[in-house]
């Protein structure tokens, strides 16, 4: 549904237009210095307003109502909110009963029989995302010796990002992108093998990244066109450090002690200026969608401070399970 974890453990909740949305996380330990500021440089990163990113400009200021005592963690479960001010509603109506191509409109107006909040794609906008970044910030408290950093290396296909950012918002259009996620100093023999494992725990939270449509760890898709030679990183010494890394820090579900090393795959953007041809089920045909209002060209290029923010949040709830 809506949480995530077993020790470490987040539910977010919220819609892009309603009144808030929040995160609460329980599991948390006690006595860790935590204030609101501590939350800023984050959630400036995930902010929109550069180029290629929404027009919607929200203050994002978080409010800890719970879980807080004279600045420390008390143990209780966390709860964090965030209002929603620059809302334009109207936008979005015409979406009810003509979904974008590509979008959650159609799938969440069947799941739940038109009941859904569609006003700025509800609780399923990437404004969602926020709490997401916020549980993040609570969960690398809980890591003072790792060291995680997700950069974007790739838009459209092309490394000159800028230039592909600007050819797609000349043209009225949008673009995906590749995000990169490398965490340092991760001790060994975190994650279970099979269903607990580091990989399947991070790409489960990956995947609840608005627009992720895809994820690799080390050398990832590339790795099948290997052969063991050249795959096999060969292990160097008695830490455990390898050669290479085309494991991406992660053997047998666990981790070894090396980077880890990810890298997930963003689409494009459903919402883009150009009128497309989509069916419409007030009229029962296809007719031309003309998408109004303020969406990101480039949502990709938000997604690394998110990226960091998912893979803190599994680490933290495999180092708190070890414990």
């Amino acid at each position: 549904m809506n949480g995530f974890g077993r020790i470490f453990r987040i539910n977010i909740f919220g819609e892009s237009h309603g009144t808030l949305v929040g995160v609460c996380i329980d599991g948390c330990r006690h006595g860790i210095e935590l204030c609101e500021s501590d939350f800023l440089q984050d959630i400036q990163r995930r902010k929109s307003g550069k180029r290629g990113t929404s027009l919607r400009i929200e203050q994002d200021m978080p409010e800890i109502v719970s879980g807080i005592f004279n600045g420390f963690t008390t143990g209780a479960p966390i709860t964090i909110l965030f209002g929603n001010k620059n809302v334009q509603p109207e936008d979005y109506f015409q979406y009810k009963t003509h979904p974008r191509p590509s979008h959650a409109d159609f799938a969440a107006m069947k799941k739940f029989d038109g009941f859904n909040d569609y006003r700025g794609s509800g609780h399923f906008s990437g404004r969602l995302a926020l709490p997401l970044v916020a549980a993040g910030v609570v969960a690398k408290k809980h890591l003072p010796d790792i060291n995680i950093n997700a950069k974007l290396v790739e838009v459209g296909g092309e490394k000159d990002i800028n230039a592909a950012i600007e050819q797609a918002m000349n043209d009225g259009d949008s673009v995906g992108g590749i995000v990169e996620c490398i965490a340092k100093n991760i001790p060994v023999g975190l994650g279970e093998p099979f269903f607990d494992s580091v990989e399947s725990q991070i790409a489960h939270l990956a995947f609840a990244i608005p627009a992720v449509k895809g994820i690799e760890f080390g050398a990832g898709f590339s790795s099948a066109k290997m052969r063991g030679s050249k795959h096999n990183d060969i292990i160097n010494d008695e830490r455990g450090t390898t050669a290479t890394n085309h494991s991406g820090g992660i053997t047998g579900g666990i981790s070894n002690g090396n980077d880890l090393t990810f890298r997930i795959a963003v689409k494009p953007t459903s919402s883009i200026a150009k009128n497309q041809k989509t069916f419409d089920f007030e009229h029962k045909k296809i007719s031309e969608l003309k998408i109004s209002g303020r969406h990101d060209t480039c949502i990709a290029l938000r997604i690394p401070v998110i990226a960091e923010a998912i893979t803190a949040i599994a680490l933290a709830d495999f180092i708190l399970l070890k414990k």
